[in-house]
């Protein structure tokens, strides 16, 4: 039912209630979820009680390459599960219960200035002081200078890393593969994740 239709049928006074009450249900909910991100991050021992008792993805079989270069020669790109992006890319969802099974592709020389955070399931505030914490730029960048890396790869990729229910196949077969080949795309020889 279009907006107009819905005001005609139920009135302006209901409509507007029912987007003040979805408006304040987002807030809790984002209230909710950074305070759990902090509760998990203050006690260690409260997350490991969750995690014994969350359903996660398990995999048997796990593809392995060996790295047949020496590391100076490799080209080296970073992805995190941080939620970080430009501040100019759209922000990751964090309306969906499920997550956000999108990437933002960030080109390394950034300024890390024009980068922000939007992820509700951790607590973010040593990341948003210095994003090194969550995406290392800076330590890529000093080990390419020191030509302990042969390379950086131009571009970072990001996650937002709470990613449940029908996102999982999102992930795992279309934006997942979609990084993968870009990856490959650009001649990267090792892939490091920082997951948040």
């Amino acid at each position: 039912m279009e907006m107009r239709e819905h005001t005609e049928r139920y009135g302006k006074h209901a409509v507007q209630t029912a987007i003040g009450e979805r408006r304040r249900l987002k807030m809790l909910k984002a209230v909710k979820d950074k305070a759990y991100g902090k509760l998990f991050t203050r006690y260690p021992r409260l997350l490991h009680y969750w995690a014994k008792r969350a359903k996660f993805v398990e995999f048997s079989d796990s593809p392995w390459t060996p790295l047949l270069k020496e590391l100076n020669h490799c080209r080296v790109a970073l992805i995190t599960t941080g939620g970080v992006h430009l501040k100019t890319q759209p922000p990751f969802d964090m309306d969906d219960p499920q997550g956000d099974p999108t990437f933002r592709e960030i080109p390394i020389s950034v300024d890390k200035q024009d980068l922000t955070i939007t992820h509700n399931y951790y607590d973010h505030r040593d990341a948003d002081a210095d994003v090194n914490v969550v995406l290392p730029l800076d330590r890529l960048k000093e080990l390419e200078a020191e030509h302990f890396i042969g390379a950086a790869s131009e571009s970072a990729y990001t996650f937002m890393g709470h990613i449940t229910g029908r996102h999982i196949d999102t992930l795992i077969n279309e934006t997942a593969p979609m990084v993968a080949s870009s990856l490959k795309e650009n001649g990267v020889d090792i892939a490091f994740l920082t997951p948040s």
